[in-house]
């Protein structure tokens, strides 16, 4: 059985699904499931997922993090499913060190795939557990933010937020 939570954090309400075993399956600045569980891939995806107040070491691990320790996320379990590349797309993601942002080209790059930058740029666009796969540290080739699901202002707050951290 799937579980969700919502906590407020400095950059706003933070929501995540966690599979039965403490698995992050979908995450991010949303006080509902409703952006989230769509992200979900079908065979993972749960029904009626089951309100929880705190999500345990998923809740210390966010918490934690928007206090300043940014490898807090670091260990939490993903679990996401798509395309081989994806997948792997997305491990590479999670290797991506807090304060040292990359380019989608030198993304494309780190996972094995130098031309395919729009598929790297794919990859951050389809990542549902946001945060935990950090997406937000991907930035345009002129170092500008580019795009992010929970908006700009997030993701900017989140680079800054690491920038001073790390």
């Amino acid at each position: 059985m799937s579980t969700w939570s919502t906590q407020d954090t400095p950059i706003g309400p933070f929501t995540a699904v966690v599979d039965d075993d403490g698995a992050v399956l979908a995450s991010g600045w949303t006080s509902t499931t409703d952006d989230l569980l769509p992200l979900i891939h079908p065979t993972l995806r749960p029904t009626s997922p089951d309100h929880a107040a705190d999500l345990g070491h998923v809740s210390d691990a966010v918490r934690a993090y928007h206090r300043g320790d940014v490898h807090a996320i670091d260990d939490v379990p993903v679990r996401q499913r798509s395309g081989e590349f994806l997948q792997h797309a997305w491990d590479v993601l999670r290797t991506v060190p807090a304060g040292a942002p990359v380019t989608y080209t030198e993304y494309a790059a780190k996972a094995g795939r130098p031309a395919a930058v729009r598929a790297a740029a794919t990859a951050c666009a389809r990542n549902a557990a946001a945060l935990f796969v950090p997406c937000h540290r991907v930035l345009r080739l002129d170092g500008s933010l580019g795009g992010f699901r929970w908006g700009l202002a997030v993701k900017r707050q989140l680079i800054e937020l690491e920038s001073v951290s790390d």
